[in-house]
């Protein structure tokens, strides 16, 4: 497939995935004082509209950190709040990184991200893709 005017080759640098039941997670989060406060910035609990997110939602964004850490090979220096899920004007989640996160993607050359979350059957689930430029490529204009 030829690429479009002012595209470059990207590639998939890591694919993660990480299933999470539903109620398990809930339970963890009731039992475990600070735990969400530890795993979710302020804003990821909280809906679009103000409301308090779900324990789907919040399991959902839990298996997308998951899914983005083995996207990222795993490794264990990563802080929880440095990936964060938004929603974005059409109701599409993202990720947005920094810190330790952005760091590791930087050194393994991903420019973008894609996440697919979903719950359904008392499981959430999330698929991450890392993307980045082919070996050898370079961005227009560098």
């Amino acid at each position: 497939m030829a690429a479009h005017a002012g595209q470059t080759d990207g590639v998939i640098i890591g694919v993660g995935i990480d299933v999470v039941p539903v109620a398990r997670f809930a339970e963890s989060l009731t039992r475990t004082p600070g735990l969400r406060d530890r795993l979710f910035t302020a804003a990821e609990q909280r809906t679009p509209s103000g409301g308090p997110r779900t324990g789907e939602s919040l399991a959902a964004r839990f298996a997308a950190k998951e899914a983005m850490v083995k996207a990222l090979g795993a490794p264990g220096d990563l802080r929880w709040h440095d990936a964060e899920v938004v929603t974005g004007e059409n109701g599409r989640p993202h990720l947005r990184v920094r810190g330790t996160v952005a760091g590791r993607a930087a050194a393994l050359g991903i420019t973008s991200w894609h996440l697919s979350l979903s719950h359904d059957g008392g499981i959430a689930s999330a698929v991450v893709v890392a993307e980045g430029l082919a070996r050898g490529s370079e961005p227009e204009g560098t």
